[in-house]
């Protein structure tokens, strides 16, 4: 196998049966300039997967091939439905829920009204019950509910987008580096979280991040994205102990 397309260990698949998300042969662009050549991955329900990489590798544009928020071709299946070509609205009534990079919480709502947004797309009469619940996950927020967004601090913000996304109950939950520009403790702080939301709920995840070491900590498989291409793929534990990836890819 190519370095360009290699993989760790035998892991690198998830379990059997139907993947909840394929990418197969997915080519991304903005305009004329192609940023994603052909990438394929999959993540099985209840997974939480990563893609790593560097700065313009790719990574946030494959969390909006998924979306609809880019031009693809190839084949994204959620659930075995493709959805390329799809609006996003209709991607997200498929039950995908996005947290994209930079928050994008509604600064002139109030904590409460953000979180009833996230909700808009159910039809059950369990929407207070679970707006109390995700406020005893981050109890700050259930602290500042009646808060206008914008006046939270970043972190604050990020609570509150990943809350208002738990809000729809997604079948995926796609997170766009959810550590960008937050303080060190915070950032530990939402991945321990994070992590107990996998470990109670299991929901689906694909996470793409910078950060390699909190990000494999709670993962169970990962891709690592070099210019619009996989450069490896590999269980989360593996790609840990294997120091020569690790310092080549990882940084750390």
């Amino acid at each position: 196998m190519s370095t360009s397309e290699r993989s760790v260990v035998d892991g690198s698949r998830p379990p059997d049966g139907m993947p909840l998300l394929v990418l197969q042969d997915v080519y991304a662009a903005y305009g004329p300039v192609q940023v994603l050549h052909g990438i394929s991955l999959e993540v099985a329900h209840g997974e939480v997967v990563v893609v790593l990489g560097a700065n313009g590798a790719g990574k946030t544009t494959t969390i909006r091939s998924i979306c609809g928020m880019v031009t693809a071709r190839g084949s994204v299946k959620v659930a075995g439905e493709d959805v390329v070509g799809r609006r996003t609205a209709d991607v997200a009534r498929l039950g995908v829920a996005h947290v994209p990079q930079g928050r994008g919480t509604f600064a002139d709502l109030s904590v409460d009204d953000n979180m009833r947004l996230g909700a808009y797309t159910r039809k059950d009469s369990g929407v207070a019950a679970d707006i109390e619940r995700w406020y005893e996950a981050f109890p700050v927020l259930g602290e500042r509910r009646a808060s206008a967004a914008g006046n939270l601090s970043g972190g604050e913000q990020q609570m509150l987008a990943l809350g208002r996304a738990l809000m729809s109950k997604p079948k995926l939950l796609l997170l766009d580096e959810p550590s960008l520009g937050l303080a060190p403790l915070v950032v530990q702080s939402l991945f321990e979280r994070l992590g107990t939301i996998k470990a109670e709920g299991g929901t689906t995840m694909l996470i793409v991040e910078q950060n390699a070491n909190l990000a494999l900590a709670i993962a169970d498989r990962a891709y690592v994205l070099e210019a619009g291409t996989i450069a490896l793929s590999g269980t989360a534990a593996e790609l840990q102990e294997d120091d020569a990836v690790r310092r080549a890819y990882l940084g750390y």
